[in-house]
């Protein structure tokens, strides 16, 4: 009998699950699969866990357990979350979402390795390509007055409900999860707001003029549906995203994933308005064992001054906020941040606030199936910095996520036709 390996469907999007199942192998033998990727800069990711096979020899990922490698028990997509860099703090980010998948090497030994053998080929291979946006997604690039981006329109006339994307101080521009939500029928800005094109190299201030001009472009494009727009937003980027939900009357639903309830390091800046910035204080930093740094007792130490000027005023908040929280946050407390918010909405009788915590879910929560990034370099501070997570928890909790954030803007942002 001949050794088997399928991966069903061999080319789909990122965020959609594949069957992986392994044929014609000797009754009952454990047998070692592994998952091989390399990112746009050559880096090489890599996951791989022991199967058992049954007596049929065979072996079916959605229901036979791994008996250890890099997970174990029963997980059909964990070969994709699992993926760990080969080099230390590096994290796992698609940069051409329009033009390649990214593709993932399915290898199957008749035996139990521990490790890359160059002397021991894999009996059978299969690969499997990620794709970050689905058929007749149209990307366009964005230089409209000062605001700088990608708009990611689903295919067909419209109008779609638009959202803008904002990362965190990564900077530059990140457009994997707009073009992904691009492929399940939102038009997607995704933003930049420094270290891209003519931005500030540094983000010195948060000046939200700048995102009220991207939201009044958004909604002025004749395929977006009006009267408002969302905003998905995670760590520094969410901490804006919530400025955008109390000060811009154009935004009426936010998600907001780890982010602060208060404006942080930077000032930010609107009209006549400056809020004043807290610092977190560094000297609390941890170093763990790795040499990364874990900035959580930094920022829990904001969580003493809550009645300061810095305080975002969410209960001015016109729309709806979803707040995504990561209990195993170990850069920012944001649970704690995302509980201050809620109460301050509860004090001011408004019940437009929802959170989502999640146990064992670190900072950043991706699309599905995307590897845990536990740490990776920080060029803010020049050093790796921990972003803490459990693997599998992690990983189911990007799954529901996924489905959570794209259910709340279909709620609040598309618009009914009432029949008469």
């Amino acid at each position: 009998k001949m050794f088997q390996l399928t991966a069903t469907p061999s080319s789909a999007l990122a965020d959609e699950p594949v069957a992986i199942r392994a044929t014609g192998l000797p009754p009952s033998k454990v047998v070692t699969l592994q998952a091989s990727l390399k990112d746009e800069k050559g880096n090489l990711f890599q996951s791989r866990a022991f199967y058992r096979a049954n007596k049929a020899g065979e072996i079916d990922l959605e229901q036979d357990p791994a008996l250890g490698g890099d997970y174990v028990g029963v997980h059909s997509m964990g070969l994709f979350w699992s993926m760990k860099p080969t080099v230390a703090f590096q994290r796992l980010l698609k940069r051409d979402v329009m033009n390649s998948p990214f593709c993932i090497t399915l290898d199957l030994y008749d035996s139990v390795c521990f490790k890359d053998s160059a002397t021991v080929p894999p009996r059978v291979s299969q690969m499997v390509q990620r794709w970050f946006s689905g058929p007749g997604v149209q990307r366009k690039q964005i230089r409209e007055g000062r605001v700088r981006g990608a708009l990611f329109l689903p295919p067909g006339e419209g109008p779609f409900p638009g959202i803008i994307d904002l990362f965190g101080n990564i900077g530059g521009l990140v457009e994997f999860r707009a073009s992904l939500l691009a492929s399940s029928g939102f038009a997607v800005l995704a933003l930049a707001y420094f270290a891209y094109e003519d931005l500030p190299e540094k983000l010195l201030e948060v000046d939200l003029e700048y995102f009220e001009e991207a939201a009044s472009f958004l909604l002025s494009h004749p395929k977006i549906q009006r009267p408002g727009i969302g905003v998905i937003s995670v760590s520094k980027g969410a901490e804006i995203g919530l400025a955008m939900a109390c000060y811009l009357k154009q935004v009426v639903a936010t998600v907001c994933i780890n982010g602060c309830n208060m404006v942080v390091e930077v000032p930010l800046r609107y009209r006549d308005l400056v809020v004043p910035p807290i610092l977190p204080a560094l000297e609390y930093s941890q170093v763990h064992m790795s040499g990364a740094v874990s900035l959580q007792r930094c920022f829990g130490e904001l969580l003493n001054k809550s009645n300061h000027q810095s305080v975002l005023p969410v209960e001015k908040a016109e729309g709806k906020i979803l707040f995504i929280v990561g209990e195993n946050d170990e850069c920012i407390h944001s649970r704690a941040f995302a509980e201050r918010a809620m109460d301050q909405l509860r004090s001011h009788g408004r019940s437009t606030g929802r959170m989502l915590a999640y146990p064992g879910a670190g900072h950043l929560i991706e699309p599905p199936y995307a590897p845990l990034c536990f740490w990776s370099w920080q060029h803010k501070l020049a050093c790796p910095v921990v972003w803490g997570g459990d693997p599998v928890a992690h990983a189911s909790t990007q799954e529901h996520v996924w489905g959570e954030i794209q259910k709340f803007f279909r709620q609040h942002l598309v618009k009914t036709t009432n029949k008469l």
